[in-house]
């Protein structure tokens, strides 16, 4: 089992009862999100406006406000690919999350190869 279903459970519901977000966008996501779209200006950093949990495979996942109202396709992205402020109240448990179901996927992963 990667998460433990209380504690994300708590998570998510303390997440979005203090949405939006802010966040910054880890490098890598940056990048990606930049050859999916390069003719829109991706930011350093954006709100998560909403989030879910798509259960073991998938996480807790935010939806970004990335590139205004014209942009037409949402952005989704797991929770694991961003930064938050350290003085935000829920820090420490996104931050655990986070470390967390990376080491699981990690030890997952390294099992099926």
């Amino acid at each position: 089992m990667i998460d433990d279903p209380e504690k994300t459970d708590h998570l998510v519901r303390e997440l979005e009862a203090s949405l939006p977000l802010e966040t910054r966008l880890s490098q890598t996501l940056k990048i990606t999100l930049t050859k999916q779209s390069p003719d829109l200006e991706i930011p350093d950093g954006c709100n998560v406006t909403s989030l879910f949990y798509m259960g073991e495979e998938g996480g807790i996942v935010c939806a970004l406000d990335i590139g205004g109202p014209e942009t037409k396709t949402p952005c989704i992205v797991s929770i694991t690919h961003l930064i938050f402020n350290k003085r935000m109240p829920p820090f420490r448990q996104i931050d655990a999350y986070q470390r967390h179901r990376i080491k699981k996927l990690k030890q997952q992963n390294g099992r099926n190869y």
